[in-house]
């Protein structure tokens, strides 16, 4: 069996920071036991003399970084993504900015920022169109159907024109050639009746037969017929020819109207293709606004599927890992480590005596030496313990203040790496930096 005296190192270190833990434990408890019945009891003696002022101020704490340790996690509207790469690892320092983890959701936000990108030069190609008007081709090919169209009613006019100076000229030869036939006829009316009522006269005087003298009166009714039914004729050439040039004239003057319309109608037809209305050009440029929106929105979509840090710092916990859903802890603590704090939670009845730049002492339960520091903040709130001693008598529902410590640059070393720490604080009341 081996001698006590001859046990590993490793025990005796144990021993030394049980006993320095202990000690310290009780020191804050004997202090509070202290305080607490100094408060409760005064006996006469004491009333009648000045109390002894005290130099120090006692408490809990725990150590923190600058700024305290800052929760990084998705965005409200991203919670229950999972993480598709996780960019750091616990001890790494980051600088402001830095991408820390990528979320699941980045493929499907980078798809919608392509797709509103698509939108935006569609939208743009529409607002060059409006402006542009119709297309050239488009104008071309209505101008080329008007032409036709005005070609052959331009045709349909010429040959009704033609129709009308044929007829106009029939109806002027056949007329002349009627007055001829009637002027002969007429002629030959006169020479008959002188030539019945010279018989008539041989036939009283009995110079020739009744029969002779019927003869040639025969020939004068029927030469006064034939006059009548050359003037008959006359009148129906000259009645159908003119009928035949009014209906010729009525469909020129009828085609000519058509065309006029055509020209208006082509024309009217151009400028409403060739027009570019104003408000076809506001209701495109509005569309392109939309589209712009758009965007500007898919990009902030997509940044917030790349979690950034929002200062420097390092990377004190990783909670959530590749693949994993982002739960109430978030995805990782951040802090900055190189400058670390103790917050203390003084009592509301000592807070009075704490000032700004008092010196510290800060111990721990055997872990690391004596830290010191500076008083660099005193709260402005009261609020309830949140740091519980070992000391069962302890009042977890005193009231408190919380004050700030600024680690000096050797003591802040050695706690980089200890956040969360719980700590024993002395305040000495007595010396300050300030």
């Amino acid at each position: 069996m081996k001698s006590p005296l001859f046990v590993k190192p490793t025990n005796w270190l144990l021993i030394t920071c049980l006993t320095t833990g202990t000690m310290a434990s009780g020191a804050v408890a004997t202090y509070s036991i202290w305080r607490y019945q100094s408060l409760k009891t005064t006996s006469p003696a004491v009333a009648s003399t000045t109390p002894r002022k005290l130099k120090a101020v006692a408490a809990l704490g725990y150590v923190e970084p600058a700024g305290e340790t800052i929760k990084i996690s998705a965005a409200a509207f991203m919670e229950g993504s999972r993480i598709n790469q996780l960019l750091v690892k616990r001890g790494d320092q980051v600088e402001a900015g830095q991408v820390l983890a990528i979320l699941d959701s980045r493929d499907r936000l980078q798809a919608a920022l392509k797709q509103a990108q698509d939108e935006v030069r569609i939208s743009q190609s529409l607002l060059t169109q409006v402006k542009a008007g119709a297309k050239q081709g488009d104008i071309i090919a209505q101008n080329a159907r008007f032409e036709g169209t005005r070609s052959e009613l331009e045709g349909q006019i010429t040959t009704q024109r033609a129709t009308i100076a044929s007829l106009t000229a029939q109806l002027q030869g056949e007329k002349m050639a009627q007055y001829a036939t009637i002027e002969r006829i007429k002629a030959e009316f006169h020479n008959a009746q002188k030539d019945c009522q010279r018989y008539h006269t041989l036939y009283q005087e009995g110079a020739v037969s009744e029969q002779e003298r019927d003869r040639f009166c025969l020939m004068a009714q029927t030469s006064q017929e034939s006059l009548r039914e050359a003037n008959a004729n006359l009148s129906r050439i000259v009645t159908t020819l003119t009928a035949r040039i009014d209906e010729a004239e009525a469909n020129l003057q009828r085609t000519v109207a058509t065309l006029d319309q055509k020209i208006k109608e082509n024309q009217a037809t151009l400028d409403a293709v060739a027009e570019v209305r104003p408000v076809d050009v506001e209701v495109a440029q509005s569309q392109l606004i939309a589209a712009k929106s758009a965007v500007q929105k898919a990009k902030a979509d997509l940044d917030l599927a790349f979690v950034k840090a929002p200062k420097a710092g390092q990377i004190l916990k990783i909670y959530t890992w590749p693949g994993e859903l982002i739960g109430d802890k978030g995805i990782l603590d951040l802090g900055q480590t190189s400058q670390m704090y103790v917050t203390s939670e003084v009592y509301e009845t000592d807070v009075s005596r704490v000032k700004l730049g008092q010196r510290a002492k800060i111990t721990t339960d055997g872990l690391i030496g004596e830290l010191r520091g500076t008083v660099a903040e005193i709260g402005l709130q009261i609020g309830k313990k949140d740091v519980l001693g070992t000391d069962p008598v302890a009042d977890a529902d005193a009231r408190v203040v919380e004050v700030k410590i600024r680690l000096d640059p050797s003591s802040s070393k050695k706690v980089a790496n200890l956040t969360n720490l719980q700590v024993n604080v002395v305040i000495d009341t007595n010396k300050t930096n300030l």
